[in-house]
């Protein structure tokens, strides 16, 4: 899925990239219907898998404007994508449209990789969701148009649930807590591998929400540059709640992270835990590893924080850009508005996936699989929009973090801290 984020690993430099990039072709205005050619178009494998309806129905409209223009999609791995995009951009054999994850964006914006948009061209561009518009602005103008959103929920075991006499989902923290707590007596007592809630260590996406939870950040911008902000007192708070939790509920090797979350789940000791929608149905499929057993036995519900408000969770996601490169800048931009306009997001929906926009979350079936979903992600959060928030990830800043709290072999304050001041020695490279 899109949120499976790659990182931004050019191995052009910032300087390289910035300066193969001045000389670009702007692209010219469009010949109308008897414009002839060829418009490519990365997308990732998403798509090819979950909604191909959508690319051949975009397609088709836009065979209607431009009959003599061939449309070639070509679908690309979350794992390579970001590699061959450099690539190109390094040449003058570029891509016309390239999905993004919402967290690559800023550092190909900050370079001058892809082409201003024109906002008011969109559908709903006034209500796209906060987590998706901000990675696609920077001074002002705007570099790509948000695609499609997933939101991490609460997923749990319903027949779990009715053999403790729970019916219905908790609502609140406390309750949720109360939930926990019975299901660890009921089924702890008798599997010394049972985990009432899952949540291994290094799990960043879902321990940073704790931090956003309590009014706390990853890092902020102060005169012109970014700093961590983990040991601020927010961030210790909801840290410390999350290593509660940990304590209580997770029976498991806390120097692991949630990439076989699914897997783990299936095999019938988690009560609990927070995840993407998805992996309500990966948990009980067996390509995922997990167990057909289990199908029809998980439920989502909006999660509750300890603040009294949902969750806030990272809102992992898509976008669309134009490389300035391209010569066809005027089709591509007219390809992405059809691809994002109100009819395809509908079509999304039905795909069980979320729309890029907050009018459209009301058409998300509040019964469905992301039900809860909707009503989570308006309060969805970003990572920082901050040039060398990359290279914090690929040096493993939070997880290394995180592991080093869930085992206990750093206070909250102390891993904190140092994480802080490794966020403070690359955040703003670009």
């Amino acid at each position: 899925m899109a949120w499976r984020l790659s990182r931004f690993t050019s191995a052009l430099g910032a300087a390289a990239l910035a300066a193969a990039l001045t000389a670009c072709d702007s692209g010219g205005p469009s010949d109308a219907g008897g414009r002839s050619g060829s418009l490519t178009v990365w997308l990732t494998i998403d798509a090819r898998e979950s909604w191909p309806d959508l690319v051949a129905s975009t397609n088709k409209r836009f065979a209607k404007r431009y009959p003599q223009t061939e449309v070639k999609v070509q679908y690309q791995q979350w794992t390579s994508k970001n590699q061959k995009i450099d690539a190109a951009l390094a040449g003058q054999n570029v891509p016309d449209v390239v999905e993004m994850g919402n967290s690559e964006t800023t550092n190909y914006i900050v370079n001058g990789a892809f082409a201003p948009l024109d906002k008011g061209d969109y559908d709903h561009s006034e209500d796209w969701l906060p987590a998706l518009a901000d990675a696609c602005r920077w001074e002002g103008e705007t570099y790509c148009v948000p695609y499609y959103a997933g939101a991490r929920v609460g997923i749990y075991r319903t027949d779990l649930l009715k053999k403790i006499g729970v019916t219905e989902a908790p609502r609140d923290y406390d309750e949720m807590l109360g939930v926990l707590d019975r299901l660890k007596a009921r089924f702890g007592a008798a599997d010394e591998n049972f985990s009432a809630f899952y949540m291994p260590g290094r799990y960043w996406y879902a321990a940073m929400a704790w931090v956003k939870d309590a009014g706390g950040e990853m890092a902020v911008q102060r005169d012109g540059r970014w700093r961590g902000a983990l040991s601020s007192p927010e961030s210790i708070a909801g840290l410390t709640t999350w290593k509660r939790l940990v304590d209580a509920y997770y029976v498991g090797d806390r120097s692991k992270d949630n990439g076989d979350e699914p897997a783990v789940v299936g095999q019938g000791n988690v009560g609990m835990f927070y995840g993407n929608t998805w992996e309500a149905f990966a948990a009980a499929d067996r390509r995922s590893g997990g167990n057909p057993a289990l199908k029809g036995k998980f439920a989502t519900f909006p999660f509750p924080g300890p603040s009294g408000e949902l969750m806030p969770p990272f809102l992992g996601g898509s976008l669309l850009a134009v490389p300035v490169k391209s010569r066809n800048q005027d089709l591509a931009k007219e390809w992405i508005g059809l691809f994002t306009d109100r009819i395809s997001q509908r079509q999304l929906i039905k795909a069980e996936t979320l729309p890029n926009n907050t009018v459209q979350l009301r058409d998300v079936p509040a019964d469905g699989i992301n039900g809860a979903a909707a009503l989570a992600a308006e309060r969805g959060w970003v990572t920082p929009l901050a040039p060398g928030w990359g290279a914090v990830e690929k040096s493993n800043v939070l997880p290394s973090m995180l592991q080093s709290i869930a085992t206990g072999e750093k206070s909250v304050r102390e891993a904190a801290r140092e994480a802080d001041r490794e966020i403070d020695a690359v955040i703003n490279d670009n």
